[in-house]
């Protein structure tokens, strides 16, 4: 059994999309509109793993401030191979003025990870 694809809601779909292409070379599907539901979406496809479907309806809104922790769903982490590219990738959202509520660090179980916002503000993992 796997995780097939992970789901958000986005304000901005393009804005997104290019996003995680940028930065974490998704490749993204072909657009997906459906007139009668007033949804579009786009599935992003990584070098392995689980895709991440990119879906906007303009009525749906954000529900909560994302700087805060709350119960649910919290955060996906993508992994990069390497801690000097965690730095990196990091470093260029910072400088790109992307919020890094994470500093790079060795979590007390191990990991190497960052912590960063998308345009969204969902909370990426970014680990090795």
């Amino acid at each position: 059994m796997k995780i097939e694809h992970l789901a958000i809601w986005v304000s901005d779909l393009e804005a997104t999309r290019h996003f995680y292409e940028h930065y974490f070379d998704a490749v993204c599907g072909e657009r997906y509109h459906n007139p009668n539901k007033n949804f579009t979406s786009h599935f992003l496809s990584f070098d392995e793993g689980s895709r991440l479907e990119l879906m906007h309806k303009p009525e749906i809104t954000k529900a909560s401030d994302s700087t805060e922790e709350h119960l649910g769903f919290i955060h996906f982490a993508l992994s990069v191979g390497s801690k000097e590219k965690v730095d990196a990738i990091t470093e260029q959202l910072r400088s790109d003025g992307f919020q890094i509520p994470g500093e790079p660090r060795t979590t007390g179980d191990g990991y190497y990870e960052s912590v960063i916002q998308d345009p969204e503000g969902n909370r990426i993992e970014i680990t090795i």
